[in-house]
């Protein structure tokens, strides 16, 4: 069938589209005019903004960590989803399909879980795979692993820690790696509670700089389209924008991305407390062109952290509200779970909130800073729509930063800043530039040869509005969002990379999980033939 959107005002940074015109579809694909001009379908987006479908790069929507908040919190789990829908589960916010639908109705085709722990992949997956609309991946997790901090420890070289990092992608099913707080949890089990970036763990006498660089080596080496993912030691405390600018010089010129960046802008104050320092790590960002980071912006009201630096996590219980906590020891990380409410009358969230805003408004380069809450941990995904209103419109931020205590704007700098975001900008932080980060060429963008993600808009002034229900969302040229409604469900496909390693690596690696668990490498692996036909789509390393 061939597809016409025609008439709207199509936003496509990638091909210096910004005007109105037409986007043909066949096959599931973006194709050209047909020579007779003729479509079997016709949609009007007269009036309307026609983008890619949007790209969310670090969300936490699925594994262990997340059933766990769901166990904790079952009084948050408030259906926004009609009953009579009959769909397992649909009256739980978290479930996979009111994930996948409230994803797609705000135009969103492609999300990323961001810590997938290799021990508990099939799990994860599973779960992945029952979220509908969407395509999905996740970043595998190493860093705090014995069988890794054992190689590096015991000087195995470069080549054995690139084969257990290849072998761990393929065997999980990753589309890239992700550190969390290198050798932090390893750390902490040694009661270690202050960990920076050249302390070491005890029993490797290894620093988290010697494992992160020995990570950033094995993803070049291995070709990951994707840097390796980093979330930093010390996250949310006073002085985290020391450590942050530090890691970006670790890096050395290699590629790396930084999550959840705002909880890394944090400068301390010499008289207690921290002030933004979003101006700081945006320099930083300038002066190091292999760097780029996704924000993780707060956003007021109830939520819940979900994180494997059980470190960070385990010291920040005190904070939970309401008061009960989940903090759990596993092969490497473990997992922490601590509800949090942000409050907007609290001047220490409010600051929070700002330097969020702060970071994406100094950004150098929206093809380098990407929307995110780190949902669930600055708050849901849902409020993207509110976080591009406030970007895009400089008299609505003023009235929101009006509002907040006086510590928020005179410890920031966002009252002073006049940008307001395009919606080519948008299109590039939204779209493009995830998609680039990725490597999936085939989406975050409306070219010939694109995936049929589209996403269309009622222009209206009202970005929050906008945003948050967007008219027609195709996956694949297939309505899944018609006139603002789910069409039902739809099934997505699971992005993974398949690389290849030394066979000597699977054998030890075997050897070492028949000791250390009692059952070998393919109690851990994740099995095509768990799944239905044709789900997963296996990704190009470079060469």
């Amino acid at each position: 069938m061939i597809t016409r959107i025609t008439g709207g005002r199509v936003i496509d940074p990638v091909h210096d589209r910004d005007g109105i015109g037409d986007i043909w579809i066949a096959n599931g694909q973006i194709t050209t005019a047909p020579g007779d001009g003729r479509a079997d379908e016709v949609i009007d987006a007269r009036g309307a903004i026609v983008m890619a479908g949007a790209i969310d790069i670090h969300s936490h929507i699925a594994g262990g960590n997340v059933i766990l908040a769901r166990l904790l919190l079952p009084e948050l789990h408030v259906s926004e989803t009609a009953a009579d829908l009959g769909l397992p589960f649909a009256t739980a916010r978290w479930s996979a399909y009111e994930t996948g639908r409230l994803y797609a109705q705000m135009g969103y085709t492609t999300v990323i879980e961001p810590a997938l722990a290799p021990t508990a992949a099939l799990a994860t997956h599973l779960e992945l795979a029952d979220i509908p609309m969407i395509d999905r991946g996740a970043l595998s997790v190493l860093g705090n692993d014995d069988q890794l901090l054992a190689l590096l420890r015991d000087r195995q070289g470069k080549d054995a820690v690139r084969d257990l990092v290849a072998l761990t992608l393929a065997t999980s099913r990753g589309l890239g790696v992700k550190v969390i707080n290198a050798g932090g949890a390893a750390a902490f089990k040694e009661n270690v509670r202050r960990y920076g970036l050249d302390d070491t763990v005890p029993s490797y006498g290894l620093s988290s700089r010697q494992i992160l660089t020995a990570l950033l080596d094995a993803v070049a080496a291995i070709g990951v389209p994707h840097p390796l993912h980093v979330h930093c030691s010390n996250l949310g405390l006073p002085g985290s924008d020391e450590t942050i600018l530090a890691t970006m010089e670790a890096a050395e010129g290699r590629p790396i991305h930084f999550a959840h960046a705002e909880f890394y802008s944090y400068g301390a104050r010499e008289e207690g407390g921290f002030v933004s320092a979003a101006e700081r790590v945006c320099a930083g960002l300038a002066a190091h062109p292999n760097v780029t980071l996704d924000v993780g912006q707060v956003i007021f009201g109830q939520t819940t952290t979900i994180s494997l630096d059980i470190l960070r996590q385990y010291q920040a219980n005190k904070s939970a509200r309401p008061r009960k906590w989940i903090v759990t020891d596993g092969d490497a990380e473990g997992g922490g779970i601590i509800p949090f409410n942000y409050k907007r009358t609290n001047g220490v969230n409010a600051l929070q909130f700002a330097i969020g805003l702060e970071l994406f408004l100094r950004s150098p380069d929206p093809w380098r800073v990407l929307l995110t809450t780190d949902h669930p941990n600055g708050g849901p995904f849902t409020a993207y729509p509110r976080i591009l209103h406030l970007l895009m419109d400089k008299a609505e931020r003023d009235r929101v930063m009006a509002g907040l205590p006086a510590m928020a704007r005179k410890r920031s700098g966002v009252d002073a800043i006049e940008r307001e975001y395009t919606l080519a900008e948008v299109a590039i932080m939204t779209r493009a530039a995830p998609a680039k980060l990725l490597g999936l060429a085939d989406r975050g963008h409306l070219g010939p040869g694109a995936r049929a993600d589209v996403a269309i808009y009622d222009d209206n002034a009202d970005r929050t509005a906008m945003f948050s229900q967007a008219l027609t969302v195709l996956k694949d040229g297939r309505a899944v969002i018609r006139n603002g409604a789910a069409t039902g469900w739809h099934a997505g496909r699971t992005l993974a990379l398949a690389p290849g390693y030394d066979q000597a690596m699977e054998r030890r690696a075997d050897s070492y999980l028949d000791e250390r668990f009692g059952m070998g490498l393919s109690g851990f692996a994740v099995p095509e033939d768990a799944f239905e036909p044709g789900l997963f789509q296996v990704e190009s390393c470079r060469t």
